[in-house]
């Protein structure tokens, strides 16, 4: 009995870790979704689906749902595209392509608070770096943080440099397990580079290609530093991404009810669209035996 105890004796801490701090909040987040509270009044009184009601009634919802669509939507495939073309020219192991590797992975690791306010400065409209390059060409002041139709793609932009190493790396020991054989034989069969890229490489690759879908978009619903560093949502909405307006709801406004009732709609529509992309990709992802 001891011996078959040893396993969950050693998992036991991690297992309650796990419950202290992933369980209890998502279960007291669904409770709390269901009723009334602001943080100092001691009851909770029940209200059913008000929340949710309050919830698909609000323009500002649905506006933070469509703008953070649009955020995911752009953002990620541009980031897979990139991510996998700049892994297949630095796939081969040489000493510049290491150190390369590097450069482009440091941003990921980097505090977001920091990258937020370095480039809060490089897009400053009166001494911004972009500003004054654009001025060497004769170009006038752009309004890049002001303007809602601009904030949002610099947004998408510095997320999409700040997570692009992180992709690279993953694309980049994904292409290295693909057999050297099968592009030999490729290449005696006369294809050219772009048919085997299209033919064997992006079709070997399809299952680390669904894996940072998956993570890619779970990150892109959940980006909230750098909206609070650089826009706090603004202007008039345009960076109001759905866990800016859960913070807004949450801890500004202190209607805790509402904001669990944002963050179990987050949550399901996470599910929902994970359960999506494995119907649609599960068919073409390919695994060794």
């Amino acid at each position: 009995m001891p011996r078959k105890l040893t396993p969950y004796i050693f998992v036991l801490p991690l297992m309650i870790f796990i419950a202290v701090f992933t369980y209890i909040p998502i279960i007291t987040s669904i409770d709390l979704s269901f009723r009334q509270w602001d943080f100092m009044s001691p009851d909770k009184p029940f209200v059913g689906f008000d929340n949710y009601r309050i919830l698909f009634r609000s323009h500002e919802f649905w506006n933070s749902l469509k703008v953070t669509a649009i955020f995911a939507f752009v953002s990620v495939p541009i980031r897979l595209a990139l991510a996998l073309l700049i892994a297949a020219a630095l796939s081969r192991e040489t000493f510049a392509r290491r150190i390369l590797r590097g450069a482009l992975f440091l941003p990921s690791v980097t505090s977001t608070v920091s990258i937020a306010v370095v480039f809060s400065w490089v897009f400053s409209t009166d001494f911004g770096m972009m500003n004054g390059l654009l001025a060497l060409v004769g170009v006038d002041k752009v309004h890049w943080m002001q303007s809602p139709d601009l904030a949002l793609g610099v947004l998408i932009f510095i997320n999409t440099w700040k997570q692009l190493g992180y992709d690279i790396v993953i694309y980049i020991a994904g292409l290295q397990a693909i057999p050297q054989e099968l592009y030999d034989a490729a290449a005696v069969d006369g294809g050219r580079k772009r048919h085997i890229f299209r033919r064997v490489t992006f079709p070997l690759v399809m299952p680390t290609t669904y894996f940072l879908l998956v993570i890619s978009v779970i990150e892109a619903f959940q980006v909230f530093t750098l909206v609070d560093v650089m826009t706090e949502g603004g202007p008039a909405g345009a960076t109001d991404l759905l866990v800016n307006r859960l913070y807004q709801i949450g801890f500004t406004l202190f209607d805790i009810g509402q904001g669990s009732a944002l963050a179990v709609l987050l949550f399901i529509l996470l599910v929902a669209l994970a359960v999506i992309k494995s119907r649609i990709l599960g068919r073409r992802v390919h695994y060794e035996a």
